[in-house]
């Protein structure tokens, strides 16, 4: 009785999971490619690639190969206007979740000579426990080598969700690495623990000596910033220099926050949003000594991506941000991509959706070296979409 017992829970775990999946899943896609009208420019969207495993991440490399990352566990090649068939070879195991997995992929400032590239993933460790993990490796031919997991963050849980896992490299030639907090609040605010939190890292992985809180009692060396609920995006602006990072706010309250060094973004004592149930998470969206977002999104847009355009190709959107959108107000098939323009101050002063036709959960979007726009859709399966001027 106990056995039966166990697989009736189990086929009811899994036909949770199936209807969860479901109800994220996105209409089918029409055939491209596709003319739209924006406020600016007329685009072409065409798919590039398809038959991806919810992709997550794009970065590329000196000779204009693309790299994707895909959630399953997969480091994926597109090159010469082909996804190769074979992934590459070597990626760490990965701990696969409902939002966990491989996740970035990011080359080293240095790769044309170096060939070192950094992935972020989910660690599993002990039953159903997992963490946020990084690993650095050599790319030699489709296959990585000298694979090494040289940081795992503080960061145990059994929460599916909320890994973070963006990266960048700043100009001081450190790694900036964001955590998520696991559905577990009071993370963002435990200085002991690495969740809700920005990290500064160097290369190989340790903390920096000139980092914000190194040396401080109570608080862990890597910590750049701290209050942060599901980063989902973080890029240097290329104009000011300043660290950018989105997040995922619960009911309402998606953030895109300017980063510095020591600062507290609140969560959860001061926010935007609530809770999923509708209840306060706090009673404050202000607070002294806590920094304010510089935009938010009440109701949430499930953001994720975030890349600015410095291209000439599309001439109109040059200076603008861009965010994906994996759906709005909690509503399935209304994810998109948002342009934000700004004044000449740098002050938000449009956001326009776009690609919304397709209604797709968008899970990346970046520029790439030819002054296009590149999107991935967060499907199993997905696509890389490319967006060009219409003429």
């Amino acid at each position: 009785m106990r056995i039966l017992a166990g697989l009736a829970a189990l086929f009811v775990l899994v036909a949770q999971a199936a209807q969860a999946q479901d109800s994220r899943a996105s209409p089918p896609l029409p055939s491209f490619p596709q003319v739209y009208e924006t406020a600016d420019l007329k685009i072409r969207v065409e798919k590039v690639a398809d038959g991806l495993a919810n992709p997550w991440s794009l970065a590329w490399l000196p000779n204009g190969d693309l790299l994707i990352t895909e959630r399953p566990g997969r480091l994926r090649v597109f090159r010469n206007g082909a996804l190769d068939p074979e992934p590459i070879a070597g990626v760490p195991e990965v701990r696969v979740t409902v939002l966990g997995g491989l996740l970035e992929v990011l080359p080293h400032p240095n790769f044309a000579q170096n060939r070192i590239l950094y992935l972020t993933y989910a660690k599993g460790g002990e039953g159903t426990l997992a963490t946020t993990a990084l690993a650095r490796a050599r790319l030699e031919g489709k296959a990585l080598k000298d694979v090494e997991e040289i940081f795992v963050a503080e960061n145990w849980s059994n929460s599916p969700t909320n890994f973070g896992g963006r990266m960048v490299f700043g100009r001081d030639g450190k790694l900036y690495l964001a955590v998520g907090e696991r559905q577990e609040q009071d993370r963002a605010q435990d200085t002991m623990l690495h969740g809700g939190k920005v990290l500064r890292l160097n290369e190989d992985g340790t903390a920096p000596s000139d980092n914000p809180f190194t040396g401080k009692a109570g608080y862990l060396p890597e910590i750049y910033s701290v209050g942060h609920r599901s980063p989902q995006g973080l890029a240097f602006h290329p104009t000011t220099g300043e660290l950018w990072e989105n997040e995922h706010g619960p009911l309402g309250g998606d953030e895109i926050n300017i980063v510095r060094a020591g600062a507290n973004y609140g969560w959860p004592l001061v926010t935007y949003g609530k809770n999923y149930d509708g209840t306060p998470v706090s009673d404050a969206s202000t607070r002294a000594g806590y920094e304010s977002p510089f935009m938010f999104w009440v109701p949430s847009i499930a953001i994720s991506g975030l890349s600015f355009y410095t291209g000439e190709v599309l001439a109109a959107w040059k200076g603008n941000a861009f965010v994906g959108s994996m759906m709005e107000g909690r509503t399935r098939a209304t994810g998109h991509v948002q342009r934000i323009t700004f004044s000449d101050d740098g002050q938000p002063i449009q956001r326009e959706p776009i690609l919304g036709q397709l209604r797709q959960r968008i899970r990346d979007v970046r520029p790439g070296p030819d002054g296009l726009l590149y999107v991935l859709t967060d499907q199993n399966p997905g696509v890389l979409l490319r967006i060009g001027p219409a003429e």
